[in-house]
């Protein structure tokens, strides 16, 4: 299963997050899986940098595009599970399970509304603080704590 859960990265904007989440992912043995096209060259320098050589020991899966992805995700009877600024669901009241794919969108634009409908469940990060939105890979360690500690 590669981890108690996996997180999804839609059609990544910016190598440094991707890195970040890849290098965040390999330290707590959680699998990713990218959805391109990515708006940089997987292979990029920066992409590197922010994943020192922590990438050697990322379980990463890459899909061609959206579709092949959610084929996948629905052979292997995974919930996706999507983090969104539209949602109302705080992450902390979702109960997770094991084998969810814990879904960010791009940076510069989230996902579309036909992925919104494919989610099991849209969760939010609330921030009383008043900002609109974290950044990815932000989001993704926040949502990846709770999650790990739910399941172990």
């Amino acid at each position: 299963m590669n981890g108690p859960f996996r997180i999804a990265l839609y059609q990544p904007d910016i190598a440094g997050n991707t890195g970040t989440i890849l290098r965040m992912a390999a330290c707590l043995g959680v699998a990713v899986d990218l959805i391109e096209p990515a708006g940089f060259d997987i292979s990029d320098r920066s992409l590197k940098r922010a994943g020192m050589d922590y990438l050697e020991m990322a379980a990463l899966t890459r899909h061609v595009d959206f579709d092949r992805f959610e084929n996948w995700r629905r052979g292997e009877g995974r919930r996706l599970v999507l983090l969104s600024t539209k949602a109302t669901l705080p992450y902390t009241d979702f109960r997770f399970e094991p084998g969810d794919v814990v879904m960010v969108g791009r940076e510069s634009a989230g996902v579309p509304d036909h992925i919104h409908d494919l989610a099991f469940e849209r969760l939010l990060i609330p921030m009383p603080g008043g900002g609109r939105s974290l950044n990815v890979a932000l989001a993704a360690a926040m949502v990846s704590g709770e999650a790990m500690r739910q399941l172990g």
